[in-house]
């Protein structure tokens, strides 16, 4: 049996695709966004395709200022 491969989607353009393909984005318990190269630091986590326009997209959806979906009521 083949081993599952982790799919993510991009906050920028919603396309699902491999895990090691798209970068994540972090929010600290702090408030700070900050790119996670490792995939592992603790915080809310998104993932972000490599491509500059996906990162523009975000930034215009505001998903940025909340990688984690998490809104306040």
């Amino acid at each position: 049996m083949p081993k599952k491969i982790p799919l993510r989607r991009c906050i920028g353009c919603g396309e699902s695709r491999e895990k090691k393909e798209l970068v994540r984005v972090i929010r600290s318990p702090e408030g700070e966004i900050r790119l996670d190269p490792t995939g592992k630091a603790g915080g809310r986590g998104a993932y972000l395709c490599r491509n500059p326009e996906c990162l523009r997209k975000a930034e215009k959806k505001r998903t940025l200022n909340d990688p984690g979906g998490r809104r306040k009521a």
